[in-house]
């Protein structure tokens, strides 16, 4: 019998590091399963929503000018170095990520609604799809993270009924009280950065802060299955 482990992701929608953690993470548990068929340790992932710029309204801002404004002191030289950094991340990748730096900045708690609901309703793959396509049409597409064109969008495309999507992302209300729990509970337990990645395991639990390599999850992985024996 093997070990079921589950991975906590505390994520939000509109951090570039997190999208480079979901995807080094993704990637390390595709590796890690094709390495470890026999493993002792089955790994799941769960999504926990976390708001790192809750006063940013619906409506949103240009997202370069808000980034050069409120984190790299209004300066055009930082942003150059902020976007090269990113781009280069992004670029070693596989696939790679194509990071753009247009578009709007926007609150995102409809997101994690959308993303809370449909984990619970139709379980961890569809969220996977969810996830991956918001962050996709966030940072690649420069689309808007809070327009239920893009909450829609990033439902149907993992796999959810149109018209389903659309009935629960029109609804403002639903969900609403349950997400914004969960994100109060994670500022209560001390969370002030993501990604927040914890590895549930039979002995103990292993939290990572940041962006990890690929080795390093997997690593940590390997931890959890030979302490699961």
């Amino acid at each position: 019998m093997t070990y079921d482990s589950t991975i906590s992701f505390t994520l939000d929608t509109i951090c570039p590091w997190t999208y480079l953690a979901y995807r080094r993470l993704t990637s390390a548990l595709s590796k890690y399963a094709d390495a470890n068929p026999s493993s002792p340790a089955t790994f799941h992932l769960k999504f926990i929503p976390y708001q790192l710029y809750p006063e940013v309204s619906k409506e949103g801002e240009g997202k370069y000018e808000w980034y050069k404004r409120e984190k790299y002191q209004d300066s055009d030289e930082l942003m150059r170095k902020y976007t090269a950094v990113m781009g280069a991340y992004g670029r070693g990748c596989s696939p790679p990520i194509h990071f753009k730096f247009g578009g709007t900045v926007a609150n995102t708690l409809d997101a994690h609604r959308v993303i809370q609901h449909f984990q619970e309703e139709k379980g961890e793959a569809v969220a996977m799809g969810i996830v991956g396509s918001l962050y996709r049409q966030y940072f690649e597409e420069e689309r808007h993270p809070a327009s239920e064109e893009t909450l829609v969008k990033a439902c149907v495309e993992a796999g959810v009924p149109e018209a389903d999507a659309k009935a629960f992302v029109e609804d403002e209300y639903e969900g609403l009280q349950e997400t914004k729990m969960a994100i109060s509970d994670q500022n209560q337990n001390g969370i002030d950065a993501v990604p927040h990645v914890v590895f549930e395991g039979k002995r103990r639990d292993i939290s990572l802060t940041g962006a990890k390599e690929v080795d390093q999850y997997i690593k940590t992985m390997d931890k959890i299955a030979q302490e699961s024996g």
